[in-house]
């Protein structure tokens, strides 16, 4: 006998009393399978136990870092995990780096006043670290949330405004929340650490400069990668090693300064004594790590790794970097277009890279925009915010590159150190003192 689907039924079954009604197939006998109205009810698996992580804030695998606090929260932070036992460390050991990055600091940043004093809470006993997390805090001591009163209606344009709302529906309007800038603070914390232990296991250094502001840009060739120092690039507030082109970059920002407007730049970021072998084939390559690295910090639009895009002018044999013989009996390349890395793995020389920001979105100029309402409007922006940000984001990426080669140099020497290596072609990661050897021509 035809039966037929009572779509009514079915659907006041789900509806209605929800799976107090809903049967089995196989609990219908013949007979109820042969009335005229057939009703068919599905019992549903049990449903998966869905596993939510929160993401985007745990940077690392090995020497792994999370972030936490907001612009005009009560602080921002960072703790570390993973850090080697017993490496000497103090609240000065960061305090350097945090001071370089800290609001206030010239007439070219933003005029925020913040001592951005860091405080260890965690990790540390007789000022060695003991292998536990490390928890920093750096209190926020000069907020002004009224500044932001019409962006709580408005979106900035080019900001996160908008974006934050499309996807979490509620978002911090002070400051802008995570999206600001105050977040790096737990970033250059922790980057002071992993400096700290590149430069005590391998004599690795990560030093960054400014490299262009606007239309200004500082030629490759007016800075020596090989003896570039720190006091170099601290000598000005813009953070150019070249005086010459310093002047003329704050002359840039000066100029936008004024007018309630800001421009953009690039930061070089070079890498010296680099351990062979850091980076992996494929997926976890060593530029790529350090891609994504620099371009988690706040207005990056850019990332350029040694010959970059001018590499795609060259042919092969104008690009290839030809291997030689040192008088240390190292295998070296005569020039360095790779930019240190070579098949996503460090070959030893001098890593480089460059990373372009975007000029600050927030201006002290009418733009016209959407409150989250939908209604168009205009908004000037108040607050206090750096008409350039890329003077104050050196030290931003030279964390984020140290904290790459750290959770780097971790994961190289717990995979290929753990047996013996092979001295004809590997070196062990802690650079060995060279000293001139006879090589036979």
């Amino acid at each position: 006998m035809a039966s037929s689907l009572s779509t009514k039924h079915f659907l006041g079954a789900l509806s209605a009393d929800g799976p107090a009604r809903l049967g089995s197939l196989q609990s219908l006998d013949h007979k109820k399978l042969s009335s005229p109205t057939l009703q068919i009810s599905t019992r549903r698996p049990h449903p998966k136990k869905l596993k939510i992580q929160a993401v985007g804030s745990t940077f690392g695998t090995y020497f792994r870092v999370t972030t936490y606090g907001e612009s005009h929260g009560g602080g921002v932070g960072c703790v570390i995990d993973g850090c080697p036992p017993r490496l000497p460390l103090s609240e000065a050991d960061m305090q350097v780096d945090l001071d370089r990055r800290r609001p206030g600091q010239s007439r070219i940043t933003t005029p925020r006043k913040e001592t951005d004093t860091c405080q260890i809470y965690s990790g540390t006993a007789e000022g060695m670290t003991t292998g536990s997390p490390i928890m920093v805090k750096v209190p926020n001591t000069d907020q002004r949330g009224h500044d932001y009163s019409e962006m709580s209606i408005a979106y900035r344009p080019s900001h996160a405004d908008a974006t934050y709302d499309f996807k979490y529906g509620v978002r911090s309007v002070q400051g802008g929340g995570r999206s600001s800038a105050r977040e790096t603070i737990g970033r250059v914390a922790a980057g002071a650490v992993a400096k700290k232990i590149l430069k005590q296991f391998s004599g690795t250094e990560v030093l960054a400069y400014v490299s262009q502001v606007h239309k200004v840009v500082l030629p490759e060739n007016l800075v020596d990668h090989e003896n570039l120092t720190l006091d170099q690039i601290e000598s000005n507030i813009v953070r150019c090693p070249n005086p010459e082109y310093a002047e003329k970059m704050i002359a840039a920002i000066d100029a936008v300064r004024v007018r309630g407007d800001s421009v953009g730049g690039v930061v070089t970021c070079i890498v010296r004594n680099v351990p062979r072998g850091l980076g992996s084939p494929v997926f976890d390559k060593l530029e790529a790590e350090l891609a994504k690295a620099a371009l988690s910090l706040p207005a990056t639009k850019g990332f350029e790794f040694g010959s970059g895009f001018a590499g795609t002018l060259m042919t092969g044999s104008e690009h290839n970097d030809e291997f030689f013989t040192d008088e240390h009996g190292r295998i070296r390349t005569r020039t360095n277009r790779s930019g240190g890395i070579q098949g996503g793995i460090s070959n030893g020389e001098i890593i480089n890279m460059r990373i372009a920001f975007k000029p600050t979105s927030t201006i002290g100029k009418k733009q016209h925009t959407v409150t989250r309402e939908k209604q168009e409007t205009e908004l000037i922006a108040r607050g206090r915010h750096d008409p350039c940000v890329v003077p104050r984001a050196v030290p931003m990426v030279e964390a984020m590159v140290a904290l790459v080669l750290a959770d780097q140099l971790m994961a190289q020497y717990a995979q290929c150190e753990l047996f013996p290596i092979n001295p004809t072609l590997q070196e062990p990661l802690e650079l060995p003192r060279l000293e001139p050897t006879s090589i036979s021509p």
